[in-house]
């Protein structure tokens, strides 16, 4: 047993390392690859400011980053199976809508049908614990239905996150590796091995696409990446799930989940299209204050790290042991959960998402107005 559970171990970390390796070395190549196909950035989609001509085909390394570790590391039967080759059809689906553009029911119905393939292997809801019923199992229609949408979210999720270099792929990482360290403590080794694969595919990503980035990952990467967190999410966490359970994937994908809450709520609320890309998301008002680039992914993936924390506190750090409290982790839960509180608090004030008497932003407003008058009197 303490063998098996060593060598799983190893796995994970020479997994995360393998798939590091892949994605530095190949990423460049994809990129020029890109540069002769012409699948260039033309800052034209309303969504990310960056300089044009940007390579976009930064998933396909990505893809080889995560395929070649699973190859080498995962069992390929079963549920395994049916995740890689659902995240095989959704790079695809992304890569075609890189080099030449979808419309967006073509887009969502390739999305839906990478999210319909890991249901067809096993993986879906069976069972849910719901309070004060209990646990009840799932009709087949109504897992599988409930698991292609969620699969479906994460990925549109994380396409709408992408929007900032190194933004989506450093979220990506520090949820993976939240999810191995929780798949880990709950004995779901092939989960563990993947998400870490996906760990170390996201860091080595990170080299070439952290700002200024030489690489954008595209909707190929974005789609990837949503799909295998959601699709190891109902493998490793859900797929007999808990209320407590499904708390942990919600926090860690708290930030890109309320990003698209909000984005989704405004753009319904203004009668314009779901699918059309604006700039409203969360790292755009980050701009809007005066954020660089830079700082705002920072100040974003310390969000994320946070909000990570307090699920793995949540997973890890039990308020009592044999029926008794312990004070010591009932402190530890205490003070990580008000960190958390407290930084989505911040966050929210800083940037105006409730709208709150802010003085810094209200001050720059009138010197802003100030300004505009002095120079149209002038």
């Amino acid at each position: 047993m303490v063998w098996h559970e060593l060598t799983s171990h190893l796995q994970v970390v020479y997994g995360a390392a393998a798939a590091l390796a892949v994605v530095v070395l190949l990423t460049p190549a994809v990129g020029g690859m890109a540069r002769l196909l012409g699948v260039v950035d033309r800052s034209e989609n309303g969504r990310r400011s960056a300089p044009r001509g940007v390579p976009r085909l930064g998933g396909l390394a990505l893809f080889l980053g995560c395929l070649v570790p699973s190859l080498a590391f995962l069992p390929l039967g079963g549920e395994m199976r049916g995740i890689l080759l659902g995240a095989a059809v959704a790079t695809t689906v992304g890569a075609v809508d890189d080099f030449r553009g979808l419309a967006w029911w073509e887009k969502l119905a390739g999305q839906a049908g990478a999210a319909a393939i890991p249901t067809g292997f096993g993986v879906w809801v069976h069972t849910f614990t719901f309070p004060g019923v209990g646990r009840q199992v799932l009709p087949a229609a109504v897992g599988i239905a409930v698991t292609i949408l969620g699969i479906v979210a994460v990925m549109n999720m994380v396409n709408f996150l992408d929007g900032l270099d190194g933004l989506a792929a450093g979220v990506c990482a520090i949820a993976a590796g939240s999810f191995c360290l929780i798949d880990l403590s709950l004995g779901r080794p092939d989960a563990a091995v993947l998400t870490a694969i996906v760990f170390g595919a996201c860091l080595g990503f990170l080299r070439h696409n952290f700002y200024p980035a030489r690489i954008f990952m595209g909707d190929s990467g974005a789609l990837l990446l949503g799909f295998t967190l959601a699709a190891v999410s109902v493998q490793g966490l859900l797929k007999t799930a808990a209320l407590a359970t499904l708390v942990l994937p919600l926090l860690v994908l708290a930030v890109p989940l309320l990003d698209t809450s909000f984005v989704v709520a405004r753009r319904i609320k203004h009668g314009r299209p779901v699918y059309v890309a604006d700039r409203h998301h969360l790292h755009h008002r980050f701009e809007r204050v005066g954020f660089s680039q830079r700082r705002a992914v920072v100040y974003l993936y310390g969000w994320c790290a946070i909000l990570a924390l307090a699920a793995l506190a949540t997973r890890f750090v039990h308020p009592h042991r044999h029926g008794d409290w312990d004070a010591v982790n009932v402190a530890i839960d205490a003070a990580v959960g008000a960190l958390a509180l407290g930084a989505s608090l911040y966050v929210v004030y800083l940037l105006e998402i409730v709208k709150l008497a802010n003085p810094f932003l209200r001050r720059r407003a009138a010197k802003e107005q100030v300004a505009t008058k002095s120079s149209a009197l002038g």
